[in-house]
């Protein structure tokens, strides 16, 4: 028969084994580096590059210009994906440019990327034009979007709507109640704070931010300030924590919405010409990515 004391010693080992277990059950969010900015770098070389900076994971371009041509997507993917894995990092999403699920390289991309492991895709952007009808435009964006995510969910790949200042969908708003009728499974949104203070930055990208925590799929991470040049007011992208997005209130919110997708990080300002002073960059905002991550 247990002693008292005995009995104690072994409610606190199973307890702390479950916590343990429990712990190591959950996904981890994952840090990623988009891979936008290293163009110059074959797909072994980017995945060495990428862990010796100390991300956990690689953002992929599968687009025009991109690591991956999208006309090359079943051939050259999964040669990309081997390369980058093997050097011990991830793949967990790949930036497109699709806004069409009836384009010719949509399925292939979709199809190849779900079929190797790859979790995640963002789609493109859809621009305002020049006519009046603000609405149409609005709703024939959400129809596109409507029938990506019914090829995402037929592939097998999580479709992210990223939110891009100057671009339908910016402010959220508009497309959210096209994104209400969409399955959460398969379709969601690829936050971007940065873009979301430019749309709305008195207060109205902390209410976007609260309308798109129940699905929020991937998170991008970025900065900008506001400078006056010339009696202008422009945006001038700079390196992450030294703008405008409260990323105290980012932090909070990801942890309130239980996020654990992966997160992309964007240098969008300007770096000297170089490899090396991109990956220095990198390693500089990757810092203050963890710090914003491991506050959530």
């Amino acid at each position: 028969m247990l002693t008292r004391r005995e009995l104690l010693t072994r409610t606190a080992t199973i307890a702390l084994l479950a916590r343990s277990t429990s712990a190591a059950s959950q996904p981890s969010t994952q840090l990623c580096l988009f891979s936008k900015r290293l163009p110059e770098l074959a797909w072994g070389d980017l995945g060495r590059a990428v862990k010796d900076c100390g991300f956990d994971g690689v953002d992929l371009t599968v687009r025009g210009g991109g690591h991956v041509l999208p006309e090359q997507v079943v051939d050259d993917l999964p040669r990309a994906l081997d390369a980058i894995r093997a050097q011990g990092v991830s793949v967990p999403m790949i930036t497109t440019e699709l806004t069409s699920a009836t384009a010719a390289t949509a399925r292939p991309i979709l199809q190849t990327a779900a079929k190797h492991g790859v979790r995640y895709f963002k789609a493109g952007y859809w621009r305002y034009s020049a006519s009046g009808d603000v609405r149409a435009q609005v709703n024939d964006a959400g129809k596109a979007i409507a029938g990506l995510a019914a090829l995402a969910r037929d592939c097998g790949i999580e479709m992210g709507f990223h939110n891009h200042a100057g671009y339908i969908g910016g402010a959220l708003w508009e497309i959210a109640p096209f994104m209400d009728r969409l399955d959460p499974k398969w379709a969601g949104y690829y936050f971007d704070p940065r873009h979301a203070v430019a749309e709305g930055g008195g207060g109205a990208w902390k209410a976007a931010t609260r309308l798109v925590a129940p699905r929020l799929k991937m998170v991008a991470l970025k900065d900008f300030r506001w400078v006056k040049s010339d009696g202008r007011w422009l945006i001038e992208d700079c390196p992450l924590g030294e703008g405008q997005v409260d990323w105290t209130f980012v932090s909070t919110s990801l942890r309130d919405a239980k996020f654990s997708g992966p997160v992309s990080l964007h240098l969008e300002y300007k770096i000297p010409a170089g490899t090396r002073h991109t990956l220095a960059a990198a390693m500089r905002d990757l810092k203050v990515a963890r710090r914003i991550v491991e506050s959530a």
